[in-house]
């Protein structure tokens, strides 16, 4: 080997590329890690109903470590999205010493039975409120279906004046709704939307103008709905004439 000149030389070059290659990610490594290069600003961008400053100080102090160069955007990012209310985060350096970082929170639709909160997509979510919310029972898979469910049921009770407290989806998928009157609505399995307008229709013309409560309504039949009232309560007549509705006392 020693007696070929070329491939000496190609030795030779090879080792001295190397060897600058090594040296300047040595003298990029230092440079990089070297204290001049702060994060001096962190910009927190959204509409932000739940998530506070104190909050956003406590992440910055523990989890932002490093430099411009050498801060981990995504454990910062996670470090961001384990907030309660923070349901989507993105942040990106900008130069030459700042943090932009965008939070969306959770919009609450309602709560999931006892043990979390549903937001408007759909999701469960771990947080706190006080709100009054409407209440979803369901099994595990069903959150989103009770979720668009919910909006198009609210959408036709909502033109009766009446307002959804609780929707229940069944494991076999029947449908009940209770309102905030206290009203329980059993929709059944098959046209719940077709069944629901029928019944929105004929309490705002026909129920909500009698002068009693109504305990419950039946709309799983194929061509009209039943109603009970209250056990104990008394019939009274109607100040208006009404459309006959097919009832069964308690």
């Amino acid at each position: 080997m020693w007696d070929k000149p070329r491939l000496l030389n190609w030795i030779a070059n090879f080792l001295f590329a190397l060897a600058v290659v090594l040296f300047l990610y040595a003298l990029l490594f230092v440079v990089v890690h070297l204290p001049i290069f702060p994060m001096r600003e962190v910009k927190v961008d959204g509409q932000l109903a739940h998530v506070n400053r104190e909050q956003i100080k406590l992440i910055i102090a523990k989890h932002l470590k490093g430099n411009f160069f050498t801060l981990d955007l995504i454990k910062t990012r996670d470090a961001f999205e384990k907030l309660p209310w923070a349901r989507n985060v993105s942040v990106r350096r900008r130069w030459p010493d700042k943090l932009d970082v965008a939070i969306e929170e959770h919009q609450t639709l309602a709560r999931w039975g006892n043990i979390a909160l549903v937001n408007t997509h759909g999701e469960l979510f771990q947080a706190a409120t006080d709100a009054e919310l409407p209440v979803f029972y369901g099994p595990g898979d069903g959150v989103l279906e009770v979720t668009k469910s919910y909006s198009n049921y609210s959408q036709i009770l909502n033109k009766a004046g009446i307002k959804i407290a609780q929707v229940t989806l069944s494991p076999r998928r029947a449908w009940e709704i209770k309102t905030n009157k206290g009203l329980l609505i059993a929709l059944g399995r098959i046209d719940m939307g077709l069944r629901l307008n029928k019944f929105a229709g004929a309490y705002q013309s026909t129920l909500s103008q009698l002068n009693v409560k109504v305990a419950y309504a039946d709309l799983r039949y194929p061509n009209g709905f039943a109603v009970r009232k209250p056990v104990g309560s008394k019939p009274v007549a109607p100040a208006t004439p009404v459309k006959p509705v097919k009832a069964a006392n308690a």
